[in-house]
């Protein structure tokens, strides 16, 4: 099985949702987002993966956020792919991507539903 985990090493859920991983004995392509942004195209297969629509995967709650609220609530799904692939730190947190679907790690157990 093949799994995909959008990471941000700094946040606790998603530190917590790689330990559930590996608890569980699987070995998954860490993706530290902050370093290595997902494109624009990436992020709108995140989202219908997903099975949300791109403004879901917003965390509202950033400064970059509120700073950009404005301007994004204007985009269509392409400028604001864009925009949060020029904005990582906005992105929700951990995203876990399998061959069996994708789930955002909030809880962590939320992803377990995915794993073989």
């Amino acid at each position: 099985m093949t799994v995909r985990i959008y990471h941000n090493p700094r946040c606790s859920k998603s530190r917590q949702t790689l330990a559930l991983l590996k608890e569980r004995g699987v070995e998954a392509e860490i993706v530290e987002y902050l370093k290595t942004p997902p494109d624009a195209d990436t992020l709108v297969d995140l989202a219908a993966q997903l099975g949300v629509g791109l403004r879901d995967l917003l965390r509202t709650g950033e400064d970059e956020y509120k700073q950009a609220r404005k301007n994004i609530d204007g985009m269509d799904d392409g400028a604001l792919a864009s925009w949060l692939a020029a904005n990582p730190k906005v992105l929700q947190r951990p995203i876990v991507v399998s061959n069996q679907g994708a789930r955002i790690g909030r809880p962590p157990e939320a992803v377990l539903d995915i794993l073989d």
